[in-house]
């Protein structure tokens, strides 16, 4: 069930799964982050995180600016402090964007797996 369908990004809950999604589009610029730290809290208040998975779908993502990709490994720290049973990042589909991710993973001890597509989901 989608929660919430903006134009950078989405969030829903899938019960059934026990899966928390986030699929972002582009990239947050900085005048969005507030909505969507806001709608991200209030979607993973509606479920028992303890007990689900989070699973950030980056496929879309754009490759962000030089001064932001240095924050990445912050976000991506944060996504797994939120207390999710496990956590998931699906690699985006651009080289670029893709290779910003990989080097923002390295710099931190990221606890979640990374996967390069979401049918790798299906498979685990």
């Amino acid at each position: 069930m989608k929660v919430v369908d903006k134009q950078k990004y989405n969030m829903a809950i899938y019960e059934a799964k026990k899966e928390v999604h986030v699929q972002i589009h582009g990239f947050i610029k900085a005048d969005l982050v507030e909505d969507y730290m806001r709608d991200l809290e209030a979607t993973v208040a509606k479920v028992q995180k303890s007990t689900y998975t989070f699973v950030v779908d980056a496929t879309y993502q754009s490759p962000v600016p030089s001064k932001v990709s240095s924050e990445l490994g912050q976000t991506l720290m944060f996504y797994a402090s939120l207390g999710f049973k496990d956590i998931y990042i699906v690699n985006p589909a651009s080289k670029i964007a893709y290779v910003q991710v990989r080097n923002a993973l390295e710099g931190v001890h990221f606890p979640g797996t990374v996967v390069d597509n979401v049918s790798q989901l299906a498979t685990r």
